[in-house]
């Protein structure tokens, strides 16, 4: 353990190397006890994770009422401020990242509590339903129908139909693409006013970009994610190198889709030491076991252009050290290339996973601070 904790790749930009080590050291013991305790056949290791994680205290502010409701099988978690509003408030939902393993409504009730405060918004947290129990499409449908009902009644709620956004960070990015883009057309409810998209991952099949290059061996996102791929999306774990190295993506579908995926439509700067020869030989067992990843629920950065033109106004937050901030680059192009007005806040000395230590002394960093605040600034002028 000591050696791993001595060889992290901490990047240079991170201000305090120290606890970013003991972090990501913690957060690695508790995989590999947890991925002992599933080989034991105790315990699975999505469970352990989260055991561990609920051990964890929350902080109450008492300006803050947190009612527990469900939304028929879909817990959900409405914060509010206590101080009465003369008009309705702005809505806020907020889908939690954590790759379908960690993250809770627990993990995230700091972060949530702050927003509703900061901004005077009703905050309506889904804690939808994830491994080991559920897989693919569950997430989502629990986020799409928990949105929907919300929707359907925000009056109960005293919000303002003119003003709701949905939000996440990292797994809960890539859902709040996809419930954005799942609405549109709709006219049953009322449209969304804004998206707010943290570091989001939105696309499993080119893992050849320069982000995944420059920062494989990054905390607290390597490589090993894919593994949470595998098991959320049911793919076999043995093609775990064919999904990095493109074996299981066919010529014709990466002919299709390389204008919306390719290095080349990254921003200069970012184009570090690119190199997108990363179609391996064509494994066609490979690609029938995975070809579910490349439907557009999964990769909301191949969505057709009439549904991109129709999606709300977005806030995309990306950081430096993050193994997928070129999604968040191809998106904001994507948008941009449709007429749809985004506001891109970069954190220099940003890393995945730094929404959640926002209020968290002991793990404080100055890119929470920052991205909270970009957060925080966007949402006050909607």
């Amino acid at each position: 353990m000591t050696e791993y904790w001595m060889v992290i790749d901490v990047p240079p930009a991170i201000v305090h190397t120290m606890k970013f080590r003991i972090l990501h050291s913690f957060g690695h013991l508790i995989f590999t006890w947890g991925c002992i305790l599933e080989k034991l056949r105790i315990c699975s290791m999505p469970r352990f994770y989260q055991f561990a994680l609920h051990l964890l205290p929350i902080r109450k502010d008492p300006r803050v009422v947190v009612t527990n409701l469900r939304f028929g099988t879909i817990s959900v978690r409405l914060l509010q401020p206590k101080a009465v509003s003369s008009c309705p408030r702005r809505g806020i939902i907020f889908y939690h990242g954590g790759g379908a393993v960690i993250g809770s409504l627990d993990v995230y009730h700091n972060t949530c509590s702050f927003l509703a405060l900061k901004t005077d918004s009703v905050v309506l947290s889904v804690g939808y339903r994830k491994l080991p129990d559920y897989h693919h499409p569950v997430s989502f449908r629990d986020c799409l129908n928990a949105t929907v009902h919300f929707l359907k009644t925000l009056d109960t709620y005293g919000v303002d139909p003119s003003r709701v956004v949905v939000s996440g960070d990292s797994f809960g990015a890539t859902i709040v693409a996809f419930v954005s883009q799942a609405l549109v057309g709709r006219t049953d409810i009322p449209k969304l006013r804004g998206q707010i998209l943290i570091y989001p991952a939105l696309q499993i099949i080119n893992f050849q970009l320069p982000s995944h290059q420059q920062n494989k061996n990054v905390p607290f996102l390597t490589r090993d994610v894919i593994t949470c791929f595998c098991r959320y999306f049911t793919f076999d774990p043995s093609w775990k190198d064919a999904l990095l190295k493109g074996a299981c993506v066919p010529a014709h579908i990466w002919e299709k889709y390389k204008k919306w995926l390719s290095a080349d439509n990254l921003p200069e700067r970012f184009r570090y030491k690119s190199n997108e020869e990363f179609l391996a030989p064509f494994n066609e067992a490979a690609y029938l076991e995975t070809r579910h990843a490349f439907e557009v629920e999964i990769v909301p950065l191949i969505a057709d252009d009439q549904i991109v033109a129709q999606l709300p106004g977005a806030l995309i937050v990306t950081c430096e050290w993050d193994s997928f901030r070129d999604d968040g680059l191809l998106y904001k192009k994507r948008l941009e290339d449709q007429g749809v007005p985004v506001t891109w806040y970069h954190a220099e000395d940003g890393f995945h996973g730094c929404l959640p230590l926002f209020p968290k002394i002991l793990f404080h960093f100055p890119c929470c601070e920052k991205v909270m605040s970009a957060i925080v600034k966007y949402l006050r002028e909607i």
